[in-house]
């Protein structure tokens, strides 16, 4: 019998994404599916990053499987991006099972390119010279489009994380970097470790060794 949650999420997508039209993707990520590498069981304007049905997990997904004990609070209203550079609104809500744990993610990403534009072309009549000065913020960071692209975004994090390049890492710093990736639930992707042990120029045995390190 389909999960009455489940149910009444994808009630609830179909009717964000008729109420805000095709700029709205709404997708929801299954924490319980078998294979973390399609987390998504239902989508509406997947258009909007590229995403489709049976798609690949994204950071806040990894980190809700990853960390199931801890407190997850929803997260609204902050700016991503789509690998092709357009702005998205987005927020992440997590549906709780009945122990508290995370069950689903419902995830709402509005394309606001367009109104950026508009915005900045009314700022540039309205603004003066003491407005111009404002600190620039941090970019919005990147929704994956699969779980190769999250995979590299979390190993080029790692390194930066260090700050050290790969090649002059000791070991040390690369215990560091993987216990980092650890913690993002990046060993949760389908053959990553093959893929981390090659970048960091180590074994899959010393690789997962250093994972036994940090807990």
């Amino acid at each position: 019998m389909d999960d009455s949650r489940l149910q009444l999420l994808k009630q609830l997508a179909k009717g964000l994404a008729a109420q805000f039209g095709k700029n709205c993707e709404i997708v929801i990520h299954d924490l319980s599916q078998s294979s973390i590498d399609n987390s998504i069981v239902y989508i509406e304007n997947g258009h909007v990053t590229g995403r489709k049905l049976g798609g690949s997990p994204s950071r806040a997904v990894l980190n809700a499987i990853r960390h199931q004990n801890a407190a997850f609070s929803d997260h609204l209203a902050y700016l991503t991006r789509t690998d092709t550079g357009r702005i998205l609104k987005s927020s992440t809500l997590y549906m709780k099972d009945d122990l508290g744990k995370p069950q689903y993610i419902l995830a709402i990403n509005y394309d606001i390119t367009n109104l950026l534009a508009l915005e900045s072309s009314i700022h540039s009549l309205t603004s003066t010279q003491s407005s111009e000065e404002a600190a620039k913020e941090e970019l919005p960071k990147v929704i994956p489009h699969d779980v190769n692209d999250l995979l590299d975004e979390l190993i080029e994090q790692s390194v930066a994380l260090v700050g050290i390049p790969v090649p002059l890492m000791t070991k040390d710093d690369k215990i560091k970097a993987i216990n980092f990736l650890n913690e993002a639930g990046a060993f949760l992707i389908t053959k990553s470790g093959d893929k981390v042990a090659k970048y960091f120029g180590i074994s899959k045995y010393t690789l997962y060794s250093y994972v036994d390190i940090n807990k």
